[in-house]
Formats: C-alpha cells, structure tokens, sequence
C-alpha cells in the first residue's frame, strides 16, 4: 500500500494523482517493450530471422507466454481495479465504516 507523506487533501490527491500517472507510464513501457520483443520473436519463429545472438536467441514460447499473462494481469490490476473501485465506491465503503463506528460507540 503507498504511503503519502502530506495532510493536506490537495497535496494527497495531486500525489495520487502522480503517483497513478507513473504507474500508466510504467505500463505502458512495458507494454511498448513487450510488443516489440513480440514482434522479434514472431519474425524469428516464423519467417525464420537469423537471429542468434544473446537476449534474442533465448526468447521462446514460454517466456512470451509467461511476459503475456504478466502484462494481462498488470492491465486488469491498473485499468479494471480503477472501474471496480472508483472513488464512489471508496466513499460509500468509508461512510459505512464511519456508521458502524458511530453504532458500535453508543452501544
């Protein structure tokens, strides 16, 4: 979980807001990286591309594979967390909580 160093509301929400920019940017590099090893490793398997030195000799069908599910589960992680858990959700979740505290105080 990340950590933010300042109270005022402004300041946290701007470093969350950097701190989300980076982590697309992060994505979208790796992504960038991953389709054009994708496309190396196509042309080598298929057209037959001599590639034969070092990085490139050893990418195979496993490691693409492997590379394929870790860039899925990055998207799913950064892309569809944010639409399952959105801002009214974080909201409504802390409102409950607020309520069950102000319940539990009484009793």
């Amino acid at each position: 979980m990340r950590r933010f160093n300042s109270t005022n509301s402004q300041d946290i929400a701007l470093e969350m807001a950097k701190y989300r920019v980076h982590k697309i940017r992060r994505f979208y590099t790796h992504l960038l990286i991953y389709i054009i090893a994708l496309m190396v490793y196509l042309t080598k398997t298929y057209l037959g591309a001599p590639f034969n030195f070092w990085p490139i000799r050893d990418i195979n069908e496993t490691i693409m594979w492997i590379w394929t599910f870790i860039i899925a589960v990055q998207g799913i992680r950064l892309f569809f967390r944010e639409k399952v858990f959105d801002t009214a959700w974080e909201q409504r979740k802390v409102q409950e909580y607020m309520n069950h505290d102000k319940q539990n105080k009484w009793e």
